[in-house]
């Protein structure tokens, strides 16, 4: 049996950047993935300041400014004919006055290749874990099939799952989440992006916003809620629907969707016309959820795995990523010394849990609006108390974009970890 000090059971960005950091303090680390690759469509692209910050604390600041991003400065909202600023971070502290939009499999690429530099990082693609190895209780490893559908067994001192929303370790071990009502569920889209031209007359102002390099712009109304970033040659756009009613709504003829995102965002039906059928539709089931413990004795949940998060303000990767780095500064000594145990484990969760907590708490509010949305009821008459705020005191948008982009106690690189500018070549 193959035997590792830390075995994480995801290649997601918790799980890649918490392999690069373990690698870098000297721990054995092996990272399973199940897929051969990183390329799969609507996966979280939001790099947020905290995490940009991070990059260049670890020497990956200038590689991933290479990489092909676009940046988000501003959130707006538009309800009916009104306009807000939902969030500003043009002013925020440091370099990095903006969310980066990138493609997902772009910045896990970067962290693989820097993980690949350092002699203990092991990645192991097309390895899907299957189950655990117990021993009086405690975890000891995982049960994997690897891709020729052989079966293995990797020892570890410590897992890790780091393998989403529906994950399979979190299962095995016998966690199961406290889990929270939703108002939605999201069919995501790709549209492409057209010359101003195929605007619909008397409507292009909404339309500008969405066009405009770094930007997002969400619209609401008539029972309707969406939400379109704009990535150079398509709008990556999520069409939010009553929770469970997928089926019902597919019935329709795929114009029905074409017309109502026609509509929302002023696009005419050569835009809309990129959504050739229902198989072009992808079906986001939501779950917004968390565990009460997050670990068992040689297991240890982070990101989704934990805390299953809301796409709602696109920050579920950030917190996942925050998981991870605060899980590698207080895991790594035990790990070496080979003593890591339950009281390591609870102190992550323990720096962890209001972040993650704030986080949660802001979400059910923003359910709350979008509940309203979709009944119909939402409108610029009746706006939130938050958007009337946000609209009336402007100081509070940079407010809010500071909570967006680093949250509440934003994480910083282990020192283990930290390289001076020019001493890598990433």
């Amino acid at each position: 049996m193959d035997r590792t000090r830390c075995c994480i059971a995801g290649g997601g960005p918790a799980g890649m950047m918490l392999g690069l950091l373990l690698a870098r303090a000297g721990v054995e680390v092996t990272v399973l993935e199940k897929h051969g690759d990183f390329l799969r469509d609507f996966r979280g692209d939001t790099v947020h300041p905290s995490t940009l910050r991070l990059l260049d604390e670890l020497g990956l600041g200038e590689a991933f400014a290479r990489l092909p991003l676009a940046k988000l400065e501003e959130m707006r909202a538009q309800v009916g004919s009104t306009t807000v600023v939902l969030g500003d971070m043009r002013h925020l502290p440091g370099r990095h006055k903006y969310i980066a939009m990138v493609p997902q499999w772009d910045f896990l690429d970067l962290l693989a290749r820097a993980a690949a530099e350092e002699p203990c990082f092991t990645l192991r693609r097309h390895t899907e874990v299957r189950g655990l190895l117990t021993e009086n209780g405690r975890v000891t490893g995982v049960r994997f099939r690897d891709e020729h559908g052989n079966p293995g067994e990797l020892a570890a001192d410590l897992t890790v799952a780091c393998d989403g929303r529906d994950s399979r370790v979190r299962q095995a071990a016998g966690l199961h989440q406290e889990l929270f009502e939703v108002p939605m569920d999201v069919w995501q889209v790709r549209v492409d992006a057209l010359p101003s031209s195929h605007l619909r007359s008397g409507r292009g102002e909404p339309h500008a916003d969405t066009r405009k390099d770094g930007r997002v712009f969400a619209r609401f109304g008539d029972g309707q809620a969406a939400v379109t970033m704009d990535r150079g040659t398509y709008y990556q756009t999520s069409y939010l629907i009553k929770k469970g009613r997928d089926a019902e709504l597919r019935a329709h003829d795929v114009q029905w969707l074409r017309d109502r995102l026609g509509a929302l965002f002023d696009w005419d039906d050569e835009v809309t016309g990129a959504i050739g059928s229902w198989d072009d539709v992808k079906l986001l089931e939501v779950t917004f959820g968390r565990l009460r413990r997050w670990y068992r004795d040689g297991l240890l949940c982070i990101g989704d795995a934990a805390h299953t998060m809301s796409p709602v303000g696109g920050v579920g990767v950030n917190l996942a990523l925050q998981d991870a780095v605060a899980a590698a500064r207080i895991l790594a000594a035990p790990l070496r010394r080979g003593t890591v145990g339950v009281a390591d484990l609870a102190r992550v969760q323990k720096r962890r849990h209001l972040p993650m907590a704030v986080v949660q708490r802001s979400q059910q509010a923003e359910h709350t609006m979008i509940r309203s949305a979709l009944d119909g009821t939402l409108d610029a008459d009746r706006l939130p108390v938050p958007m009337r705020l946000l609209r009336r005191v402007p100081p509070l948008r940079t407010v809010a974009g500071y909570l967006g982009g680093f949250g509440v106690r934003p994480e910083r690189a282990p020192a283990f970890a930290r390289v001076t500018r020019g001493a890598r070549s990433r």
